[in-house]
């Protein structure tokens, strides 16, 4: 067994060197490959910012197992998982844009318990968990202020193609009775402002697992909410404010 505080300073320590190594990499030129659209690329630095997360993690916790997007799996012994994204926001990473970062997060039993996610453009480390109150570079950010859905930003990702249809109808709903809108292009950076109020709720379809731990424990240790909902064969993840977050999962079900 490990204590949460160790767990913390691991996911910070791993977390950081991946940031800093793809910087670096970029820094030297990068060819770029794309994977499922022309927006949805990978780099030499999202391969080798995760092989070294992964070894470390197999030095630290070798019974731990590992879900990285790259595709990087070990199974678990311990029933504890890390998701890790060494590169989350790679188109902006490659464009010269500086809303990227690296993000790691350990989950045990379907519920995380911390996240950690490194901005490297700005030097900025967040920490957080359930247990674990969330921290910019040491010092606390919370607590998350409540806030109702039309008083506030909601932050997503939605490509062209799903702006109909069963995805896109929903999250009309859900823009049509909210202040204002960001597509930023980096879900765990997202996460990372709402932790601090910057933004006031995330809302997103299909988010995979590594996009969405880190930046969802870092709201819990804000002390905002977080909810998962099926609808229509799409899983939303939603966090932030809790009465935002209530409207939004209301604007998604239809409920008026």
């Amino acid at each position: 067994m490990t204590d949460l505080a160790d767990d913390a300073a691991l996911a910070a320590d791993v977390v950081r060197e991946a940031g800093l190594l793809a910087r670096e990499l970029r820094g030297s030129g990068l060819r770029v490959d794309t994977k499922t659209s022309v927006s949805d690329v990978v780099t030499a630095a999202d391969h080798a910012a995760e092989r070294l997360v992964v070894d470390h993690l197999a030095a630290f916790r070798p019974d731990d197992g590992v879900v990285a997007e790259e595709g990087n799996e070990r199974p678990s012994v311990s029933g504890r998982t890390w998701m890790i994204d060494p590169v989350d926001g790679t188109y902006n990473f490659v464009h010269g844009l500086a809303w990227w970062c690296s993000a790691v997060a350990l989950v045990e039993a379907g519920a995380g318990l911390v996240g950690a996610v490194y901005h490297p453009d700005e030097d900025t480390l967040y920490v957080g968990g359930p247990d674990l109150p969330t921290t910019r570079n040491g010092e606390p950010v919370g607590p998350i202020v409540d806030v109702d859905l039309a008083h506030t930003c909601v932050s997503t990702y939605l490509h062209p193609p799903h702006f109909g249809g069963p995805v896109g109808e929903p999250f009309a709903r859900v823009i049509g009775r909210a202040a204002t809108l960001r597509m930023l292009g980096s879900g765990s950076m997202d996460l990372a402002a709402v932790a601090q109020g910057h933004l006031g709720v995330f809302v997103q379809h299909s988010v995979a697992p590594w996009d969405w731990w880190p930046g969802s424990s870092l709201v819990l240790g804000a002390g905002g909410v977080t909810r998962q909902l099926a609808l229509d064969g799409t899983v939303w993840s939603v966090a932030g404010a809790p009465t935002a977050v209530a409207e939004v999962c209301a604007a998604l079900e239809d409920v008026s």
